[in-house]
Parts: structure tokens; C-alpha cells; sequence
């Protein structure tokens, strides 16, 4: 089309009865759409289970329907319906919706390399951008991870190009656990690393076959103990960690060794308080 007449061959003449079929097709697509939408939010509301859900779920479906089909029955009215122009039009669309999915084909290539590559997998404990907790599912786009918290976060591969994946057991059933103590000054130091490390031995959720580590780091306010140990299983990690944390905290108080004043400026590093929420991979 290089004769500005053959452009203009590609839209109809726009006339006033064109223009009232157009704002009669538009007013009755927000209209359909604004009915569907509480007709069904309303219907919802008062059903229970499973099936309110999948009528909710019918409230985006029923939108693009509808939208849909106000294109399929605008687009004649507007553009002449022949085979060239047909082309021309299919060609810009698909152009424009090929634009506008890069994200997500990006998406679906890193889906492949990841069922290569494996950085996760169903069962492994991961932390991508902050968002931790136990792969469920790998799909094609996205990998769903259900966190502590019980909220089930849907992560699109797409992260792999240029975020770091941080994979607590990597497949395996060993996750390390940290659990914190932040002790004064004056205290014996021998005493209180072998007590640590008989609380993590007594644990009833300790891997025996993994090694137990006590830590001990000196700070400006007084000393930074971790206990790095293994769960038996790493959904168990939670629990591992609240019970070194209790029966450490008891142990140590019974004899009289006192917790750290921190001051309120001081600044945790980040490691600190990773240990304290999860665990972390023994490379880390």
C-alpha cells in the first residue's frame, strides 16, 4: 500500500449512522460487563465452598467474552472485511500482542531451561526475591511457592535471567537451620558453646547424620552465638529452630547468663536475620 488512496481503502466511511452503531455496541459492552460482574460477585457471595471460587473465577472469563465479541462485531463496521485488509490488520495485531508477550514467551523459554538446569524443583526450599518457602509446582511459566505464611506465591520463570535463586536442600532432605543467641559480654564462652551444642543434640527434631556447629562472633554489645544445625525434615525447620530458641533461652537463663543490651542503632546483618526466620543452605 504505497498510494495513500489504498490506505483509506482500508477503513469503511465513517458516517453518522456508523458512529451511533459504534456508541450503541459500546455502551452495551460496559453495561454487560458491569452486570456480569456483580450478578456474579453477587451470586458468589451466596454460595459456599469450592464453587464460590470457581464462580468468582468466571468474572474475568466472562469480561474478555464480552470484549471479545464487541471486537469481532465492531471491527467489520469500521475496516473493510476483505482478504487484504483482513492480512494487514491480523499482521499489526499480531505484531502488537507479539510486543506485548515477549514477558511472558521470555517466560516460557526460561521454563524450559529450568526443567534443565533444575535450580528448583517440587520439595525445595527457596528464597527468589525475598519470597521464601517450599516449591509446589513448576509449570511451564510460572513456579508457585507456598510460603511460611501459608500464602501460595506464583513466581514466573522469567526471574532466572537475572535473579539469583537461593535453594535451601537443592533436592536433598538436609537443610541447615540457624538459630541465634545475642549474649552480654561477661559470660563463659567455652561453657556456653557446649551448652548450645548439647541443646541442638537433645532436639527430638535433630538429623544425627548431619554435623552441629556453634558459632560464636564478638560484637561492639556482646557476642553473637548461632547454632547451625539439620532438621530431620525441612518442613520441620520451623519448629527445629523455636525449639533451640526456647530451650537455649532457658538454659542460659537458669544460668545466669544474661542477654546482650543491644544499643538502638545497632544494625543486624543480613545473615542475622535470615537465621532467625529460615533456614539456610549449608553453603551460605
Amino acid at each position: 500500500m504505497d498510494d495513500p488512496k489504498q490506505y483509506a481503502r482500508l477503513f469503511n466511511d465513517i458516517d453518522g449512522q456508523t458512529l451511533i452503531t459504534l456508541a450503541v455496541i459500546l455502551t452495551s459492552v460496559v453495561l454487560l460487563i458491569i452486570v456480569s460482574q456483580r450478578g456474579l460477585n453477587w451470586l458468589a457471595n451466596r454460595l459456599h465452598g469450592q464453587v464460590r471460587f470457581r464462580v468468582f473465577a468466571l468474572v474475568p472469563l466472562t469480561r474478555l467474552i464480552i470484549l471479545i465479541t464487541a471486537l469481532a462485531i465492531a471491527v467489520p463496521i469500521v475496516i473493510e472485511p476483505s482478504l487484504r485488509n483482513m492480512v494487514t490488520v491480523l499482521g499489526a495485531v499480531g505484531l502488537a500482542i507479539g510486543f506485548a508477550l515477549k514477558d511472558y514467551v521470555s517466560s516460557l523459554i526460561a521454563g524450559v531451561v529450568s526443567a534443565i538446569e533444575l535450580p528448583y524443583r517440587p520439595g525445595d526450599w527457596v528464597d527468589i526475591e525475598g519470597t521464601y518457602g517450599e516449591v509446589r509446582h513448576v509449570g511451564m511459566r510460572t513456579v508457585k511457592i507456598l510460603t511460611p505464611d501459608d500464602d501460595l506465591v506464583a513466581m514466573p520463570h522469567l526471574k532466572l535471567w537475572d535473579t539469583a535463586v537461593y535453594n535451601a536442600n537443592n533436592g536433598e532432605t538436609s537443610l541447615q537451620c540457624v538459630a541465634s543467641f545475642y549474649l552480654h559480654p561477661e559470660h563463659e564462652a567455652g561453657w556456653v558453646r557446649k551448652a548450645l551444642r548439647d541443646i541442638a543434640l537433645t532436639s527430638a527434631y535433630l538429623k544425627f547424620d548431619q554435623p552441629i556447629i556453634v558459632v560464636a562472633e564478638e560484637q561492639p554489645w556482646g557476642t553473637h552465638y548461632r547454632i547451625r544445625a539439620y532438621p530431620v525434615d525441612p518442613r520441620q525447620q520451623f519448629l527445629f529452630i523455636t525449639d533451640l530458641t526456647v530451650r537455649g533461652k532457658r538454659v542460659l537463663s537458669q544460668a545466669g547468663v544474661k542477654a546482650a543490651l543491644l544499643p538502638p542503632d545497632a544494625v543486624m546483618d543480613s545473615s542475622d536475620s535470615a537465621g532467625g526466620r529460615r533456614g539456610q543452605h549449608p553453603g551460605r
